[in-house]
Parts: C-alpha cells; sequence; structure tokens
C-alpha cells in the first residue's frame, strides 16, 4: 500500500500509527484487463484506488454506444462518487482498460476510516475538490475549444492518456469519432 500512502504524504503528514490505521481499512484487489468493477444499475459499494494500471468511467447512451466520461490511472481515484455517496444504484460502470492493482474501500469502511483517523476526512475533500475542478475544466474547454484544438490541448496536458489508452476509448472520452482522431494524430505528428 505504499503508493497510497505516499500519496496522502503529499498532501498531509500521518503518524505510523495512522498510516497503519488507513492500511487496515483497504483490500488489495487485483483485475484483469477488460473486467468489470462495477455495471451500471448495481449498488456502488466501493471507491477504488488505482496502485496500477487504468481504469475507466462510462454509461450507454440511448443510442446503444459507449459514452467515457473519465480513466484513472496511477494514484487516481475513482468510482460512480453520486451512487457510492448515497448508496445508490450506478448510473455507469467502471472497467479495467488494463491489469490493474486496485485498492478498494467500502463506504462503511470509509466512514470507520475517517472516524479512526479524522485527517483523512480532509485527503479524501481535497481529492474530490482537485478532481470536480478538473471535470469543471474539461467541460469548459468541451464547450469553448474546437475539437481539433481540445485534442492538441489535452494531448500536451495529458500525452500520458495519448499513448497508454486504445484509440476507441479516447475518441469517446473526447466526443470525436475514431477516424477524426486517427487524422488529428497524423497531423500530429
Amino acid at each position: 500500500m505504499e503508493p497510497l500512502i505516499r500519496h496522502i504524504h503529499h498532501q498531509l503528514h500521518l503518524t505510523t500509527e495512522e498510516q497503519q490505521q488507513v492500511i487496515r481499512h483497504f483490500t488489495r484487489i487485483n483485475v484483469a484487463k477488460k473486467a468489470i468493477i462495477l455495471k451500471e444499475g448495481s449498488y456502488c459499494r466501493d471507491l477504488f484506488f488505482v496502485e496500477k494500471g487504468c481504469l475507466r468511467l462510462y454509461f450507454i447512451d440511448e443510442k446503444g454506444r459507449e459514452q467515457i466520461t473519465h480513466f484513472a490511472i496511477e494514484n487516481w481515484w475513482l468510482t460512480d462518487y453520486l451512487a457510492f455517496d448515497t448508496a445508490n444504484t450506478a448510473a455507469f460502470s467502471i472497467q479495467a482498460v488494463e491489469n490493474c492493482t486496485l485498492l478498494q474501500i467500502s463506504r462503511e469502511q470509509l466512514d470507520n476510516l475517517t472516524q479512526a483517523v479524522p485527517l483523512m476526512d480532509r485527503y479524501f475533500r481535497l481529492n474530490l475538490q482537485r478532481a470536480f475542478g478538473a471535470a469543471q475544466r474539461r467541460i469548459m474547454m468541451m464547450y469553448e475549444k474546437s475539437k481539433e484544438d481540445y485534442f492538441y490541448e489535452f494531448n500536451e496536458k495529458h500525452p500520458e492518456f495519448v499513448q497508454r489508452v486504445p484509440q476507441y476509448m479516447l475518441a469517446s472520452f473526447l466526443g470525436l469519432t475514431p477516424e477524426y482522431l486517427s487524422e488529428l494524430r497524423k497531423k500530429l505528428r
């Protein structure tokens, strides 16, 4: 659980005892590429920290197409946050894009953790604020930029995704067709 503890330490300091408390509340799971760890319509009980690998969060639109709204790579968190918070059914699915090692925490364990180590409440709040801010920026870019400029800026800011994620998934995330994304990538070279 070293990556999680390092990630926490970038934002706040925990004592050795607090670190042990944190570790006790998580379960490490290995997930195979393409495995679904949350299915739309099922109850969302867990929050995931990516130690290794890549996840995607998506929904199926009215035409039956997958629409990817988020990715999570190493040191990122992912769940259907509204469903997790309200202990309700998920509007999204989560799938492993690669073989993954994840740290999983249930809503109940998260509540227990923040009671045992109150400083962790601040850690999760800071992470949610950053994630929400990033989502706001992404929405602004989608409205403000042309599709071409949106891709180029995304490529510049997040080259790890452009190189790592399959083209059809990246196209879905950016709101492009795979063919148009291919053309933009050729122009970039």
